[in-house]
């Protein structure tokens, strides 16, 4: 990671005044659903989960989205609509992010037409009835009085927000939700005052927003979000978006604009993962920082480096960036640009698996670099982690993700830490993962552990194989084992439980994804790939053959490929890029029998089999804990902590929470 110049010659680093409030930098951390109310209120979970943002140098927060009205309630873990009982937990929020430097504002939200019954249990409220794009559900078009009702839900919500301290409130009209809507001729249909010409169009909004200044007063921050979905075939145009929010710039009320990618339309972009570029909002605020004459403009959507946001803001094409998962994954991302310590920054490595990846599922969120993340209220401060009672002599056994977090943050404690790997690198299969197709930032955390190791004084042992004797004789007072998993030999197959080895295993020409990406094995050009966990293991090992002109096949018993992406929004991209490769999917199916150049597909809804003709079958099946030392310890009588894979496989996210938990109570 390149630093950029000096403190003092960052623009990053530069403060920004808004209605009298003294932004301490550029860097902002965006509104983003964290999911952990309780009883529709904010706890210690929410304030711990920001103060730590705060600590950690973030110059303006936008706290989690208020629903401005019972049809607006879209999470379990959304805040009470219209409640006044959210006043005092937002007050400790506000007090205590406030004294350590930040400015702290709330988004106020409505999603329209894209709600969610099964948690509102009222109808979707739209401009003109159209349907959701959530689920299947349409929407109520608005009557004329139940405009005006929501309106004075975001006003009420609003004067709430500047009870609980709040510096002002940041108005959402970004992904097609209800504001938005109301922009969009295809989502408003009216033909009252609320539609057709563009000034109806924009009435809604300017309404919400003059009415908030009205009532908060001159003193108090007016945001406005927005977004530019240019895969979406109904949105707005670029010109047409920019238009619109100049004409509320003109009144002088909106303070900043803060534009994101997507909608609910073009979804991939909304919380846009490693398959898609950079700075993807660059575009909109270009055109905005170019037309504006009072409202600072804000960029979001996959900036993750403080280069990147530099560069935005050198170029003049932003004021402000908003760095979310950025800061969820290091949350002292603001400190460490302040302090020229670029190098520091533990880096997001846009996957999405713990933070939208768990909202999606309803619960609150994390990180998979970062299990700090929602913890902070149990697990305290990263940037005060209490040193241990009394420092020992630790040894680590795999330099994976589990072993690696162990390490470091036993080290970051002060234990003395010594961590073995076999192999020649540290990263395990996590390593492996990184050499897949634009997964280049899982390398960049490899080198992060690396300089971290260095700054921590761990002694890193490469190509150290470790067995129950060699810990016998170290004389560790802990001992941690976190020596990953393996392929299965036999090619077993969760979906046909009644076979415990594949028919035809040892016919040859049969190998595991980890070979491939290893480079342990060269494929022939027919491949047929059996995918089994629907996760980047399979996919972008069949992602990475394709783009080196293998033919291949993927089977998999989902019902599409990458299923279980889905709950990062990485698969529809994901599958696009590998059709347009030529890659053939089999769904729904598994491998009846493989003949060293055939594998013969059983599809599991009718029963028929189809023979592809392959040199190579390459399985992401199901691993195998490699707990072989610990078992060899545990004979011997000696005292071992297991951590990660070789506990159970898992995803890397339950490795670096377990590392972490374990170094945290030594």
């Amino acid at each position: 990671m390149q630093q950029t110049g000096t403190p003092s010659a960052r623009i990053l680093t530069q403060p920004l005044v808004l209605r009298g409030k003294t932004l301490r930098n550029r860097v902002v951390f965006g509104a983003h659903t964290a999911n952990m109310s309780e009883n529709g209120l904010p706890g210690t979970q929410h304030l711990h989960y920001y103060l730590e943002r705060a600590r950690g140098g973030a110059g303006m927060i936008v706290v989690e989205p208020q629903p401005v009205h019972d049809t607006a309630v879209l999470t379990r873990g959304n805040f009470r609509p219209d409640d006044d009982a959210v006043i005092p937990g937002f007050r400790r929020i506000t007090e205590a992010c406030k004294a350590e430097g930040a400015v702290m504002v709330q988004q106020l939200y409505h999603v329209g037409q894209h709600g969610d019954a099964d948690l509102s249990y009222r109808p979707n409220w739209s401009p003109s009835g159209m349907p959701s794009y959530h689920d299947s559900d349409g929407s109520h078009a608005l009557r004329a009085s139940e405009i005006e009702d929501l309106i004075q839900g975001y006003i009420r919500a609003a004067e709430r927000c500047r009870e609980a301290g709040f510096d002002g409130v940041e108005v959402w009209a970004a992904y097609h939700s209800l504001i938005e809507q109301f922009w969009r001729p295809w989502s408003n249909r009216r033909t009252d005052e609320w539609g057709g010409s563009l000034e109806n169009r924009m009435r809604f909004g300017r309404c919400i927003i003059e009415g908030i200044r009205q009532a908060c007063g001159e003193d108090f921050i007016i945001g406005l979000s927005a977004s530019h979905a240019e895969k979406d075939p109904v949105a707005l145009s670029l010109d047409d978006m920019a238009e619109i929010l100049c004409g509320y710039d003109a009144t002088g009320h909106v303070d900043y604009i803060s534009c994101g990618s997507g909608s609910y339309i073009d979804y991939d972009r909304v919380m846009p993962t490693f398959v898609h570029g950079e700075k993807l909002s660059a575009d909109l605020t270009r055109r905005l920082k170019a037309q504006v004459s009072h409202a600072v403009v804000t960029a979001e959507s996959q900036i993750r480096t403080p280069d990147n946001a530099e560069s935005m803001l050198r170029a003049q094409e932003a004021d402000l960036v908003s760095v979310v998962r950025g800061q969820i994954a290091d949350p002292f991302w603001g400190r460490k640009v302040t302090e020229n310590r670029d190098d520091d920054i533990r880096g997001c490595i846009s996957c999405n698996q713990m933070c939208w990846g768990r909202r999606s599922r309803d619960y609150w969120i994390s990180c998979l670099v970062n299990p700090s993340a929602g913890r902070e209220h149990d697990w305290g401060s990263e940037g005060s982690i209490t040193p241990a009672d009394a420092p020992r002599k630790l040894l680590v056994i795999g330099a994976g993700p589990a072993g690696l977090e162990a390490a470091r943050v036993a080290a970051a404690r002060g234990h003395s830490v010594t961590i073995c790997e076999a192999g020649a690198q540290i990263g395990g299969q996590f390593r492996l993962a990184g050499e897949q197709p634009r997964r280049g930032q899982v390398l960049e955390l490899l080198d992060w552990y690396e300089r971290q190791f260095d700054a921590l004084g761990v002694d890193l042992r490469l190509n150290t194989f470790v067995d129950a004797e060699d810990v016998a004789g170290y004389g560790a007072d802990e001992v941690i084992v976190a020596t990953g998993s393996l392929p299965p030999e036999t090619g077993f197959q969760r979906w046909l439980p009644e076979r415990d080895r594949l028919d035809g295993i040892g016919a040859g020409n049969v190998c595991s994804v980890e070979d491939i990406m290893r480079r342990a094995v060269v494929p022939g050009k027919r491949v047929v790939l059996l995918d089994e966990g629907g996760h980047w293991r399979g996919s972008g090992t069949a992602w990475f053959l394709a783009e080196r002109g293998h033919e291949v096949s993927i089977v998999t018993p989902d019902a599409h490929i990458a299923a279980e992406l889905g709950r990062t929004t990485s698969d529809v991209p994901l599958r696009q890029t590998l059709a347009r490769a030529g890659v053939r999917f089999h769904t729904e199916s598994v491998i009846d029998k493989w003949t060293g150049h055939q594998a013969a597909v059983l599809s599991m809804l009718t029963g028929d089999t189809t023979m592809i003709d392959a040199d190579t079958l390459v399985l992401a099946t199901t691993n195998t804990a490699f707990d072989m030392l610990a078992q060899d310890l545990d004979a011997t009588g000696i005292a071992c902590h297991q951590i990660g894979d070789c506990v159970a496989p898992r995803l890397a996210p339950y490795a670096f929470y377990e590392g972490r938990k374990l170094a945290l109570h030594l």
